[in-house]
């Protein structure tokens, strides 16, 4: 098995765990992939749902950028919340496991279907 299908599996694990609901691994495999060698890089990897700027970054480069949302309080709320249902007790939350929730949640699967 690659390092990438290894950390698949631990996203699909935490989207099972932290959110309740069984992963689409069509879905997550894009993403990942979509990610690129940010996987694998500690930090790059990870998002600080307590750092302000890491949440902006996370809006503008994902879900304006990205999936090609505009710009609303909406997108900053429904961060809060992925990263909120991820629980605080995890303090650096899975890139993947963040965007693919907030794919899922603006509907936005498609972008990764091109």
């Amino acid at each position: 098995m690659s390092k990438r299908d290894e950390l698949i599996e631990k996203y699909a694990a935490d989207i099972k765990e932290k959110f309740g609901e069984a992963p689409d691994l069509d879905l997550l495999t894009k993403v990942t992939i979509g990610l690129g060698p940010s996987i694998y890089n500690l930090d790059a990897s990870k998002v600080s749902g307590s750092d302000d700027k890491e949440l902006e970054t996370v809006k503008n480069n994902f879900l304006i950028k990205k999936l090609g949302l505009s710009d609303s309080p909406a997108l900053m709320e429904e961060i809060k919340n992925v990263v909120n249902k991820y629980g605080s007790s995890v303090k650096n939350k899975h890139r993947a496991v963040v965007y693919y929730m907030l794919a899922k949640h603006f509907k936005k699967e498609a972008v990764y279907s091109k």
